[in-house]
């Protein structure tokens, strides 16, 4: 299966970093551990605490091989891409809705989205309408309520 690449902030790629590292090493210690208390107190067979440990052990080595492959695939964007004239990955953008309120989004790649924190996706139908654009531009986005008016009011 063919992955596709991802735009990443240094930040971001810091994290996703800090994770990997986390699983692999106090993680997996963690779990291998909760297996071997398991087995000393039951077993295998009929031991819950041994299958929740084996579940656990099963999530953390697939999310070891989900950070590994998006690592692989990541694009670190350019201090330099970051601030300009115009949208770019890793820019926060302050918009003016069409019923005047202002809203403030940071662009970042899929792996970092954080709709609550103001984070996101450089692939969400808001973050890829405002790439690429520069303030003063007003752009149309469809949503599943209709469709929302903007204007960039700063870009930074």
């Amino acid at each position: 299966m063919l992955q596709k690449e991802f735009m990443v902030t240094p930040e971001g790629l810091a994290k996703l970093e800090a994770e990997l590292d986390d699983l692999r090493t106090a993680r997996r210690q963690e779990v291998a551990e909760r297996i071997q208390r398991a087995k000393e107190m039951g077993g295998t067979e009929n031991n819950a605490e041994y299958d929740d440990a084996k579940d656990e052990q099963a999530f953390v080595e697939g999310r070891i091989l989900t950070l590994e492959s998006m690592l692989k695939q990541a694009t670190v964007i350019p201090a330099e891409h970051q601030h300009g004239g115009t949208v770019n990955v890793g820019c926060t953008v302050t918009v003016r809705t069409q019923d005047s309120q202002s809203e403030k989004y940071t662009i970042v790649g899929r792996a970092e989205a954080n709709p609550a924190q103001g984070k996101i996706s450089n692939e969400s139908p808001v973050g890829r309408a405002l790439l690429g654009k520069k303030v003063g531009d007003q752009v149309s986005v469809a949503v599943p309520a209709g469709t929302i008016k903007m204007r960039i009011l700063e870009i930074r």
